[in-house]
């Protein structure tokens, strides 16, 4: 049985001074302060969703649940093509995030750590496309598409998304600081190929970030309205496309909407919760330094 040895000044300051010691109530207060402002939409959403479309007018901020949630739910269900924008937004969302990790992981060590000619100026290139609005670029791609014949298909919205800049330049910055010079160097004294290198030396030692990326690419494809509203419309739509349906002309039943949303959001949180352990851990370790 283990006996509790209270911790003496010493200790606790040289804790302190280590940067392991509990942190304030501030940061307790912060966090929690976050974590309320975050998590209020949603439950704000939750509570008009579960009741009907004249709760808004009877109560402006009604606290309590209702029952209507379900109800509500199966009227979604069928007032929109929901479940085959369901599917139709986990290919994307899954195509496009599994994509973006692997190129933008190959990109990022190319750029860390090989030496050729002109990659710091390819890198600021590629970096600074980052600077231009998506909106600029949506006429000359649908024309693009439409001669390609491909305006109401999916892979008109997976294509070009299949690498980001943003990817590249995280993966490229993470492999720089998180990959030693001399692991790559023995790699290539063990005779390993550049691609064999990449695979079993980069790979491990990025998974963290590339984890996080595969996460944040996936939330922002599933959640992307503007161009899956245009290249694809009502007729093969992803889910986003699909709810925006349930908005009438002249009366927004705010009830169906949000439980539309409410909907949406189910899936990202068991992502979230399944593969947050590696979030996590990639946080961490891409704040600490290597």
């Amino acid at each position: 049985m283990k006996t509790y040895v209270p911790l003496t000044r010493e200790d606790r300051q040289a804790r302190r001074n280590a940067g392991i010691d509990r942190p304030s109530w501030i940061v307790y207060g912060c966090l929690a302060a976050v974590l309320l402002g975050s998590a209020f939409p949603i439950w704000w959403s939750f509570l008009i969703a579960s009741h009907d479309s004249t709760i808004l007018a009877r109560n402006s901020f009604p606290m309590i649940p209702g029952g209507n949630f379900w109800s509500n739910a199966r009227e979604v269900m069928d007032s929109v093509p929901f479940w085959r924008a369901v599917g139709n937004s986990i290919l994307v969302s899954t195509s496009v995030s599994l994509s973006v990790v692997f190129f933008s992981t190959l990109a990022g060590y190319a750029f860390a750590k090989l030496r050729f000619r002109g990659s710091g100026p390819l890198l600021v290139f590629v970096i600074a496309t980052m600077a231009i609005p998506t909106q600029l670029g949506v006429v000359p791609l649908f024309q693009v598409m439409a001669q390609l014949g491909w305006t109401g298909q999916l892979h008109a919205v997976i294509v070009p998304g299949l690498v980001k800049a943003f990817g590249v330049f995280w993966m490229t910055q993470y492999i720089r600081s998180a990959l030693p010079d001399e692991l790559i160097e023995a790699a290539q004294v063990d005779g390993c190929s550049q691609f064999r290198t990449f695979w079993s030396i980069a790979v491990p030692a990025a998974l963290p970030a590339m984890w996080m990326l595969g996460l944040f690419t996936f939330v922002a494809t599933w959640t992307d309205f503007f161009w899956p509203f245009i290249v694809l419309g009502a007729g093969n739509p992803t889910l986003p496309v699909a709810l925006q349906q349930l908005q009438a002309a002249h009366f927004v039943n705010y009830s169906l909407v949000l439980t539309g949303a409410c909907l949406a959001t189910i899936p990202l949180l068991a992502l979230f919760f399944v593969a947050g352990r590696q979030l996590v851990s990639g946080i961490m370790q891409g704040a600490v330094k290597q």
